[in-house]
């Protein structure tokens, strides 16, 4: 990597950390809070759904607004407002309706960063796979980190002192953007002349592949802290029996959840060197492939064979998005990477929002387990999409 990336990749990483750690907050504390609000785990998860859907939804206009201004002022905003956002919600756990829309003021800003930071490096890196591959196991750390950090926290302090902790985390970032220059990119004018004119037909697929990908994502992510800590009694029960009086459901729970994104930070570089040397197409479809038996062996398991399936579905599922980001900067136009990258994340995390409503619904009709059958139903629908976007993709040119 030159200086120039590297300077980059330090504060895009950074970002990438705390926008999904600020997603993954809340499903760590989602039990703790259903007993402190005195509500039920479905009423609970609802209050989520705005930060969850506007995560995504604003993510096209902060793409069209960093192609227009550069890169860092707009993560100078998403760090500062997540910051503030996360310290309000802090002071507002005793009430629902302006703790949800503090949540969705930390959704809101939040969704600055996949398309400016995606952007960022899709324009100004030579090897794009790779600034992928790194960027994104940052990203699973703070998949990892947000569980396991929240559930120690509220055990020790309670759900208010995990929201300043993320307020906190948020507002450091802006020292790191102190030290890069603004992000217009800077080969965008030669990249234009050299990349040869394509069919728009395969980013649509692609998107409709993302879109369906989002669902299963945010799903998991939601559901995977409770699942563990109701489906893995007997292995917490042996945990117990180490950690003593001093041990938590909640926390074991937690725990296991970042051990498993760990597991899909391991991916995420698995699947960068894969992007450097098979086809991307056919890279994405295999990723995507593996996760639909692993998915509904989670539905049927409990105790260590679910923790092992969910690892390999967490592996892949997250492993995949190296390959995916690639594809979204070799089928759009290097001047709008940005803007491309912001429809993507609205339909992956917008649109995956629906998942906040979607999973009460199955879990009142068919069980927790059924909620990862369903997710299996949509994993093999997107395979079927993947093979329709290799149909239509020239590999010659990527």
């Amino acid at each position: 990597m030159t200086s120039t990336e590297r300077s980059i990749l330090k504060v895009t990483c950074f970002g990438h950390f705390m926008s999904h750690f600020n997603m993954l907050v809340f499903p760590a504390v989602l039990l703790p809070l259903t007993i402190q609000m005195g509500m039920d785990m479905g009423q609970v998860l609802a209050l989520s759904f705005w930060m969850y859907l506007l995560f995504g939804l604003t993510a096209l206009p902060w793409g069209l607004l960093a192609d227009r201004f550069g890169s860092k002022p707009l993560l100078f905003l998403f760090h500062i407002g997540a910051g503030l956002c996360g310290f309000l919600a802090s002071v507002n756990v005793g009430n629902p309706f302006v703790f949800s829309i503090c949540l969705a003021g930390v959704g809101i800003f939040s969704g600055i960063y996949h398309p400016v930071g995606l952007g960022w490096i899709a324009k100004e890196f030579e090897n794009t796979s790779q600034g992928m591959a790194f960027n994104g196991m940052f990203g699973n750390l703070g998949l990892a980190t947000a569980p396991i950090l929240a559930g120690i926290v509220n055990y020790f302090w309670g759900v208010e002192a995990v929201y300043m902790v993320l307020g906190f985390a948020n507002i450091s970032g802006i020292v790191l953007l102190c030290f890069v220059r603004n992000g217009h990119a800077v080969k965008t004018a030669v990249a234009s002349t050299l990349k040869p004119k394509q069919s728009i037909a395969p980013f649509l697929i692609l998107l409709v592949a993302m879109m369906l990908g989002g669902v299963v994502y945010r799903a998991t992510t939601i559901t995977l802290p409770a699942y563990f800590e109701l489906q893995n009694q007997d292995f917490y029960q042996s945990f117990m029996a180490i950690a003593g009086q001093d041990g938590s459901a909640n926390v074991f729970a937690t725990l296991i959840t970042s051990f498993i994104y760990l597991v899909g930070m391991a991916g995420q570089y698995y699947g960068g060197r894969v992007g450097q040397s098979v086809d991307l197409g056919k890279g994405y479809l295999a990723f995507h492939l593996i996760t639909i038996p692993a998915v509904l062996a989670m539905a049927v398991t409990s105790n260590m064979p679910l923790v092992i399936f969910a690892m390999i579905h967490s592996f892949f599922l997250l492993g995949m998005q190296p390959l995916e980001n690639t594809l979204v900067a070799r089928l759009s136009p290097p001047e709008l990477h940005s803007s491309a990258y912001g429809l993507k994340f609205v339909l992956t995390f917008g649109v995956g929002a629906l998942s906040v409503n979607m999973v009460p619904f199955i879990k009142a009709n068919y069980g927790f387990g059924g909620v990862y059958v369903g997710l299996a139903l949509v994993s093999t629908t997107l395979v079927g999409v993947i093979l329709l976007l290799n149909h239509y993709r020239k590999p010659e040119i990527l």
